[in-house]
């Protein structure tokens, strides 16, 4: 999948303009934290409250059925800073959907794809964002392009680089405070309509 040259060079942006320039993606960089069940106390988080970011990641595993093991090891990346990179990506992926407050529906899906198009780049992104949206149904088409896609095009272009955010340090962290330190505003639909 990131065989090709150009998205090694997307890698190499991401790892030295969007990580490593800056201190808290140097410090993810240098203690390369994992995401899974050997790392991440699954029932530390359950018992955390509400409005927590760990009590909220929690509830979207066990909603959507998922764990933390749920994401495949990178291979066919020889370079092993760049194969952390997209390791990282890969097991934040849930924590994004969590934040962003998007279920895992296509809708769902298409909405978190442009918002890490915008922030990382990687043609694998941008893929999804641009081709995600023609399996969408018609309803679902007109609520994107009326509301999920202006949202996440200003998500993405004005909230901090979410990769660079080392969310194993925030689980006891209110998602209020959250938000307004990494600059992101939840969805609020505008019509009567449900994101699930």
């Amino acid at each position: 999948m990131f065989r090709g040259r150009h998205q090694e060079e997307k890698l190499q942006d991401i790892y030295w303009r969007r990580w490593k320039s800056r201190k808290k993606g140097t410090q993810i960089l240098t203690e390369r934290p994992r995401i899974n069940t050997s790392t991440v106390n699954l029932e530390y988080l359950k018992k955390l409250p509400n409005d927590t970011l760990g009590k909220t990641y929690s509830n979207f595993l066990e909603k959507n059925k998922v764990t933390p093991d749920s994401r495949m090891t990178v291979q066919f990346i020889s370079d092993i800073e760049l194969a952390y990179v997209i390791q990282r990506y890969r097991e934040i992926h849930d924590l994004i959907h969590t934040v962003l407050q998007m279920p895992t529906h296509m809708l769902g899906e298409v909405t978190v794809k442009w918002i890490e198009a915008i922030q990382t780049k990687l043609p694998m992104c941008i893929g999804g964002a641009v081709f995600g949206p023609l399996r969408l149904k018609p309803k679902q088409r007109q609520l994107y392009l009326r509301q999920y896609l202006p949202w996440a095009i200003k998500t993405g272009t004005s909230a901090e680089f979410l990769m660079n955010i080392y969310f194993e340090k925030r689980w006891e962290q209110p998602l209020s405070e959250f938000y307004t330190e990494v600059k992101i505003k939840p969805l609020v639909l505008k019509e009567n309509v449900k994101k699930t």
